[in-house]
């Protein structure tokens, strides 16, 4: 990874959590409960995702960084997002815990040197070692893949366009 782009990914990574208030602000519940399709999310889920990918990413970070030879924890973000009471969390308050989540993770990765982006660890859904500069690539982008899909649902929430709003693997 150069350095313009390990400057492009942390800027759209800090960018993210302000875009996604933004987006979500003063929506009605009608809108953030509202799903295209029983097996596909909501606002109220895209949120706890975000807040809880958030976690995921601050951990393997961490053991990337600190552990030797770490192993990733896989994770289904399906059944997080049924699991985990998304649907009962305010969504001011998700939105603040990824936001400061988020914050303590650009802290660290802000400090990292370019030995740093080439820590790894062994990803048992993708039988790859996965690495520290790849985490920077996802959380600079991930945010944005969401916030695309959040705009698709406030639209057909509201009546106005029907969404694909397959939520991603990670």
């Amino acid at each position: 990874m150069t350095e313009s782009e390990l400057k492009k990914y942390l800027e759209a990574a800090e960018q993210s959590p302000k875009q996604v208030a933004a987006a979500v602000s003063g929506l009605p519940e009608k809108v953030l409960c509202y799903k295209p399709a029983p097996d596909k999310w909501c606002i109220l889920q895209i949120l706890g995702h975000l807040a809880d990918i958030e976690i995921v990413y601050a951990y393997r970070l961490r053991q990337m960084l600190a552990d030797k030879k770490p192993v990733i924890a896989p994770m289904d973000q399906n059944d997080w997002a049924r699991n985990l009471g998304c649907m009962e969390t305010p969504p001011a308050e998700m939105v603040a815990l990824y936001g400061l989540n988020r914050h303590a993770n650009l802290r660290l990765l802000r400090r990292l040197t370019p030995a740093d982006l080439a820590k790894s660890a062994y990803h048992p859904e993708t039988k790859a070692e996965f690495t520290v500069a790849e985490l920077i690539e996802r959380m600079g982008t991930h945010g944005a893949s969401h916030l695309e899909q959040i705009e698709r649902l406030k639209r057909a929430g509201s009546g106005r366009q029907a969404p694909d709003a397959r939520p991603r693997p990670h």
